[in-house]
């Protein structure tokens, strides 16, 4: 059985080349990296948060799921490990962002794909 991951980084999420360009022109934009934090919420579905980097004060459960395109990725720790530790990849979709996430793009919002975790490997 594997240990429960801790709230410290798993390196487990990475990006679109759609999502990376959005990612370079919100940099651009605000001129610093962004940060992403998984909904995990009825409201806005599970779609990620996007906001400038370090403006999103993370909870105690919050751990570093890794960083995509230079820009941190977090998700609730107990959550993550619900979902079975899956690998996470951040795309973009036509369609207006939920709560105060930044849009990526004209028409454009970030999704997060899951890919399930092979369960044969160990930890």
């Amino acid at each position: 059985m594997c240990p429960k991951v801790e709230n410290g980084t798993a390196g487990r999420v990475t990006v679109t080349p759609a999502a990376r360009r959005a990612i370079d022109a919100l940099r651009a934009a605000q001129g610093r990296p962004v940060m992403f934090v998984q909904s995990g919420g009825c409201c806005d579905g599970s779609d990620p948060m996007c906001f400038p980097g370090g403006e999103f004060a993370l909870g105690e459960g919050d751990m570093l799921v890794g960083v995509v395109h230079g820009c941190t990725f977090h998700m609730n720790a107990d959550h993550y490990e619900a979902l079975g530790r899956p690998l996470l990849v951040l795309d973009v979709e036509p369609g207006t962002p939920g709560g105060f996430s930044l849009p990526a793009g004209d028409g454009l919002h970030f999704v997060t794909r899951i890919k399930a975790p092979r369960r044969h490997s160990s930890c």
